[in-house]
């Protein structure tokens, strides 16, 4: 005779060989004492899980405590690059606030679940000065070192072995920068230092031009995430063309986030309209009167945007279509 019995179990059907709630609990990869059960209609009290037999055909809710305050994102709606799943899909930078303090608030305020960190040389004249990750915890948040800066592939990928030795980070952000004035990036130096990193190992996120066909070139050569500018870097002007980074979006078989040019909440709606998998940006929270304010806008922008395109907006039309029906007017 079979030992196991069917119960139903927060909401699923569920075979199982646990005689007791304890024993559920525990075969559910869960402690007792940090769990919740009501079962077959009743609360079960902790203090006797252990004695409370299961039956064929039982019904239990098992619950925890999880933060709460705002109603999240479903939990489906995740984007994962290079394994790494987040929920998420904001990215922001650690660069232009006043102090780390600020930093790490506005980060918090954002929700963001990645900040982009710049690799500098230690100042070894004053080796007790603050360091970001004093205020930022990269085992609660993921690094993401980038080459901010570097206008050869060389200088890049120096920078990220660098990266690598300091942290073990792999996920790294490349940008390759063509000249001073624009920062637009070389994409040739570009798409030499994306093929070189990812046979070393690196899963590069790649700042790029919007141009579909180089997208998809740096896809190719190992990129795991295009990363197309809406606009200059720090220029707070915006996506300039939807056009082309539609088309990107449309390419890819990897995440497309827009980077750079985004200055305020609008602007992050319109690139997750355009199906986008998120935004990464750093001047338009830093360099807002109220930083913190401003990084709980970008927050809801995002989800925003995100809704919208999930949603499948209507249909554009050349005319005037009322709401109301023109049948039975007075």
């Amino acid at each position: 005779m079979s030992d196991t019995k069917s119960i139903r179990l927060n909401g699923e059907s569920r075979t199982t060989s646990a005689t007791s709630i304890a024993a559920l609990v525990r075969e559910l990869g869960l402690a007792p004492e940090k769990v919740a059960v009501e079962h077959n209609g009743e609360i079960a009290p902790r203090s006797q899980l252990s004695e409370i037999a299961l039956g064929e055909g039982d019904t239990l809710e098992i619950v925890h405590f999880v933060g709460g305050g705002e109603h999240a994102q479903p939990d489906d709606d995740t984007w994962t690059v290079a394994g790494h799943t987040f929920r998420s899909r904001l990215i922001v930078g650690t660069g232009k606030y006043k102090d780390f303090a600020q930093n790490a608030a506005a980060l918090e305020a954002s929700g963001a679940e990645i900040v982009t960190v710049a690799v500098r040389r230690v100042n070894v004249s004053d080796p007790n000065q603050p360091m970001l990750t004093d205020f930022i915890d990269p085992k609660k948040v993921t690094y993401l070192p980038n080459t901010a800066g570097c206008f050869t592939a060389d200088e890049a990928v120096r920078t990220l072995r660098l990266a690598r030795e300091a942290g073990g980070w792999d996920l790294v952000k490349l940008e390759v920068l063509g000249e001073a004035k624009t920062l637009y990036p070389d994409m040739r130096e570009t798409l030499r230092a994306t093929e070189t990193l990812a046979n070393e190992g690196f899963h590069p996120m790649v700042y790029c031009a919007d141009d579909p066909i180089a997208a998809k070139q740096l896809e190719e050569a190992g990129a795991v995430a295009i990363m197309p500018l809406g606009a200059p870097i720090g220029s707070g002007l915006g996506i300039q063309n939807r056009v082309t980074i539609r088309l990107i979006v449309e390419g890819a078989s990897v995440p497309v986030l827009v980077d750079a040019g985004v200055g305020t909440a609008s602007d992050a709606a319109v690139g997750m309209e355009l199906g986008c998998d998120g935004i990464l940006m750093n001047t338009a929270i830093a360099e807002a009167k109220d930083p913190i304010r401003m990084a709980r806008a970008m927050k809801l922008a995002v989800r925003a945007g995100r809704d919208a395109y999930l949603s499948g907006r209507m249909a554009t039309r050349k005319y005037a279509d009322p709401s109301s029906p023109l049948a039975g007017l007075i």
